[in-house]
């Protein structure tokens, strides 16, 4: 029978958090308890569940006071760390929480998954060397101890746990069982990655029988021979593999692996004849078939309307051709020559005018060229060849809205959407505050397809969530007017302070900008982007700005555009006073030698010749 007292945990286990609250308040409720720090530290972790964060923490926190002592309170305060994603700071209440009760398995096991959160590895293996000690004859406890060993790289002895364990399991080998079955297979993996391939072979056929996966035994088999050089067995693996599947592209690379054939192109002809039906076989052949190649495909098609000119074969339709350039446009975009891209789909458009893939190509040629503007065009022809696609159509209104045509990427949306007035405004708002993305459509897609009673309840949580704003605004401005009010009596206390000389002006410290003020600005918005604002025309706050940003990306267009106008800003500038022109001058000169923005522009164009996006930077100076 549960006590009371743990009856708001066991509400928390099964979800039942409104009856949670009743058993806490009837605790709460009698004088005698009105503290009890378990007590206030379940009731605060229901709350959390119930989305009442701040009065969550603030019971978890006063729980806690009242019972330092507890595992609970630890524990419990723990897992609203981890709720907010706060990990360092749960995994030290787990470990407060494990000084009062180091042996509670519930606290343990939730350590050990937060330390492989953190990528604390070492810590990992202790918590589960602790867990295989209190419960020895789990499975769970011997597989989490090897795991630990293995992501520590510790093959070796990774491979002996597993072993150890598996001795202990009784099992027959007619008997199916996956989890011993999934147990040989991760001890196989672990022998693979440890480089033992003789004794992950070994091990792979002594338990063939007890592995119900056949198909990943065939599939290991055939890595495994690969990698000991028994070609003429690997070979046979991978035929029946491809019996068995003829769509996987990996069989076709083991194959070829295994006959290092010096014709890579016999081994398709071959799948071709005996897989009349498979795509793959025509497939791959195109990822090594020579550049030449398929451009005299592409000669010969328009001369003669075959492969090969001295072809007795019958001639191929049109739309042979039409694929053909269709392929090449693709190539040349994948490698970078836009120019020869746009000569091969644009000659597709001419023969084909109305086939909306090629549209849909030119538009992403010129997306990869940097000329976004002119992409979004081609991709709104393709939308006009078939306004009922959706695809098309959303496809077009995120190539606009990368182009920042907000007016025209609402009209686009506006055709495929049932436009509903209370969200409108609101999405409108959010497609011109967003920077252009395919989630800022997305979302006005969801929101514009809301049912009544879905935009009901949208109402409803807004003006909740308005209210909420409102009331947090309102604190945070009064405590906003707090700070206001001690900083002034702060700077009145400083200025009564303040006496003696100013500062003399130092090139080397100036050189030293403080980081509070800056006047370039980097955004940055992927891994390789940074957009900068140039602000105003205080160059040494520039300097600093500068050299951050040559530390992110040097090479970057809009950064070039940055660097030559702050190269003429200070040329050009009249009113510097002279200490800081020397340091101007020293700097630019460490960073980018005796050259001036003309020169400094011209090197960049021969620099970046090759490239479109940074040639339209250079040329636009």
């Amino acid at each position: 029978r549960w006590s009371l007292t743990l009856q708001p945990q066991r509400c928390y286990e099964h979800k039942q958090y409104r009856n949670g609250l009743k058993f806490c308040k009837q605790i709460l409720s009698n004088p005698k308890f009105a503290e009890h720090g378990e007590t206030l530290a379940m009731k605060g972790l229901t709350l959390n569940c119930l989305g009442k964060k701040e009065e969550a923490y603030d019971l978890v926190r006063r729980g806690l006071r009242n019972d330092l002592k507890s595992h609970v309170c630890w524990h419990v305060y723990g897992l609203l760390q981890r709720s907010d994603k706060k990990y360092d700071e749960a995994i030290k209440c787990y470990r407060n929480a494990l000084k009062w009760d180091k042996d509670n398995l519930q606290i343990l096991r939730d350590l050990s998954l937060l330390q492989i959160q953190m990528r604390d590895l070492e810590g990992y293996r202790e918590t589960r060397y602790q867990l295989l000690q209190l419960r020895p004859a789990q499975r769970a406890s011997w597989i989490g101890y090897a795991i630990a060993y293995h992501l520590l790289e510790d093959y070796e002895m990774a491979a002996k746990i597993i072993e150890e364990f598996r001795k202990t399991q009784q099992t027959s080998p007619d008997k199916v069982d996956y989890e011993y079955s999934e147990l040989l297979l991760y001890q196989n993996q672990v022998l693979r990655e440890a480089g033992l391939h003789k004794e992950a072979l070994e091990h792979l056929s002594n338990y063939e029988k007890q592995i119900c996966d056949k198909l990943a035994v065939e599939e290991t088999r055939g890595e495994l021979l690969l990698k000991l050089e028994r070609l003429d067995e690997a070979t046979e693996v991978y035929r029946r593999l491809l019996e068995r599947n003829p769509e996987n592209w990996s069989y076709y690379h083991g194959l070829e692996k295994a006959l290092k054939p010096k014709e890579r192109y016999k081994i398709f002809e071959e799948a071709w004849e005996k897989f009349p039906k498979g795509l793959v076989p025509r497939r791959l052949p195109l990822n090594f078939l020579s550049e030449e190649l398929v451009v005299g495909y592409e000669t010969s098609l328009k001369s003669c309307r075959m492969f090969n000119q001295n072809d007795d074969g019958k001639e191929e339709p049109p739309t042979t051709l039409l694929w053909v350039q269709y392929f090449l446009a693709q190539h040349y975009d994948m490698i970078g020559q836009q120019t020869l891209a746009l000569e091969y789909i644009n000659a597709a458009i001419e023969s084909t005018p109305t086939l909306i893939e090629l549209f849909l190509i030119k538009a992403k040629i010129y997306k990869h060229a940097g000329n976004i503007k002119e992409a979004a065009q081609w991709m709104d022809e393709a939308q006009a060849l078939d306004t009922a696609d959706r695809f098309i159509n959303s496809k077009c209104a995120k190539y606009m809205l990368k182009a920042t045509m907000i007016k025209e990427a609402e009209e686009m949306c506006s055709k495929f959407t049932r436009v509903r007035e209370i969200v409108q405004s609101d999405i409108n708002e959010a497609l011109i505050k967003a920077r252009p993305s395919l989630t800022v459509l997305f979302v006005f897609i969801s929101l514009a397809n809301l049912s009544d009673k879905e935009l009901k309840k949208l109402r409803n949580k807004q003006r909740r969530a308005q209210k909420k704003a409102q009331l947090e605004e309102e604190k945070k401005n009064a405590e906003k007017e707090k700070q206001l009010k001690n900083q002034k009596k702060k700077k009145e206390d400083d200025d009564e302070e303040i006496g003696g000389p100013k500062e003399e002006l130092i090139p080397d410290k100036l050189v030293k900008v403080s980081g509070r003020h800056v006047n370039i600005v980097f955004v940055p918005v992927s891994a390789s982007h940074v957009y900068c604002v140039l602000l105003s025309e205080k160059y040494l706050l520039m300097l600093q700005s500068v050299k951050r940003a040559l530390a992110i990306d040097p090479d970057h267009p809009w950064l070039h555009q940055c660097l030559v106008r702050f190269f003429k800003g200070v040329s050009e500038s009249k009113e510097l006073p002279e200490v800081v022109r020397t340091v101007l001058k020293q700097e630019i000169t460490r960073l980018f030698g005796d050259s001036n923005a003309k020169s400094f522009n011209q090197a960049y164009l021969t620099k970046h010749s090759s490239s479109i996006p940074h040639r339209l930077a250079g040329k636009s100076l």
